[in-house]
């Protein structure tokens, strides 16, 4: 039974098995998910700017794709069309949804869509189990736990979000378990912990998904954790990294320092400053990505961001970086920060997406509330078949 008093189909078999896998951030969007900020909390002395860079980001993704926005209630929702429609939003490809939220990181509590491959049909007495709308559904959904990243108490809400947006797509959904010792254990994941290329391939830190500070999934090991990847979005192989960056209260997110952006193409932070906390972390990232290999053996084309100088706003350095980009249909957007190695950042990000036009959205006083564009955002993808 879902928070919301509507029984959940029971899925038979893994998503591997029936043919799903993550598609890459970068393949095409049916929809964005965000929440529209509420809380004032989260940005302490900051909120008023808020919702109008919430409205410029919303802006350039309608000219894109569709945008779904999480409000709290039927005057948030009026507080929120004004401020898109002052600031130019193309208002049609909008869909507010009334639920309320603890905060607005939609990428760590919302849901983790998969994708049917072309190639791959379910057995057949998995068949003869699912309901015909499961068996045929392009894209599912993987519902993982959330817990505000083992950090704070207010999660109950967000955790409900991906079950909720099953039940309104209409869309078969699993909640990744595993046996322990203990019992069935409910699998913790948020979004920023991983990236993927849609072919197989994930990456991820130590930190966030291993260490015992901040410990989402206590006594579930390396290899455990491998294998639900394996299950339930596809994957084959696992590149792990080691930290995340200075400031960063999820404790290791790798959407702030390593991203996928193309099938054999990875863009990582680096900080060449040695005096910069930074600078050993990312070094060893740079290291072990030059080392590793893909599964036919042959190395990763490795790009090189730089990160900003640091950001500090009272006394606090933020988790201030340009790998906390969000890739939407046609369009890049990226956090900037007055900074000129705004325009370096810029200029990378150009050249691996040639393709896509890359915006730069000024994110200095987003970032006093811990997260960026990546952060608030979440990919759905096309709901069309694959060919």
């Amino acid at each position: 039974m879902s928070a919301t008093g509507v029984e959940r189909p029971v899925m038979t078999g893994t998503p591997r098995e029936l043919g799903y896998r993550m598609p890459a951030e970068w393949e095409p969007h049916e929809a964005t998910w965000l929440a529209w900020p509420h809380n004032p909390d989260d940005w302490p002395g900051k909120f008023q700017p808020i919702p109008w860079v919430y409205a410029e980001i919303v802006r350039h993704l309608t000219r894109v794709e569709d945008v779904h926005i999480l409000v709290n209630d039927a005057a948030a929702e009026k507080r929120a069309r004004g401020t898109l429609k002052r600031a130019g939003a193309r208002l049609g490809r909008v869909h507010f949804h009334p639920w309320r939220t603890d905060r607005v990181w939609t990428r760590d509590s919302g849901p983790i869509f998969v994708k049917k491959r072309a190639e791959r049909q379910p057995h057949t007495e998995d068949v003869d189990l699912l309901p015909a709308r499961e068996y045929s559904a392009a894209v599912a959904v993987t519902n993982w736990k959330f817990n505000a990243w083992a950090k704070y108490d207010n999660w109950h809400r967000d955790d409900e979000i991906p079950g909720k947006v099953a039940e309104l797509l209409g869309m078969p959904q699993w909640e990744p378990t595993i046996e322990t010792p203990h019992g069935p254990h409910r699998v913790v994941l948020e979004g920023g912990s991983i990236d993927v290329n849609g072919q197989g391939t994930l990456i991820t830190t130590e930190e966030c998904l291993l260490s015992e500070v901040q410990q989402r999934n206590p006594g579930v090991s390396r290899e455990q954790l491998e294998h639900v990847f394996h299950d339930f979005l596809g994957i084959d192989q696992v590149l792990w990294m080691n930290r995340g960056i200075a400031g960063d209260d999820t404790h290791g997110h790798v959407d702030d320092i390593t991203r996928f952006v193309g099938p054999n193409t990875i863009v990582t932070v680096v900080e060449p400053n040695r005096e910069d906390e930074n600078h050993l972390p990312l070094q060893e990232n740079l290291e072990r990505l030059r080392a590793a290999r893909n599964p036919e053996g042959k190395p990763f084309e490795i790009v090189e961001l730089p990160m900003p100088p640091p950001v500090i706003f009272d006394g606090q350095r933020l988790p201030a970086s340009y790998a906390n980009f969000y890739i939407a249909n046609d369009l890049v957007l990226v956090p900037t920060l007055n900074y000129s190695a705004d325009r370096k950042a810029l200029n990378v990000l150009a050249d691996v997406f040639p393709t896509r036009e890359v915006v730069g959205i000024y994110c200095g006083d987003l970032i006093w509330g811990l997260g960026a564009l990546h952060c608030m955002t979440q990919q759905q993808p096309i709901s069309a078949a694959e060919l």
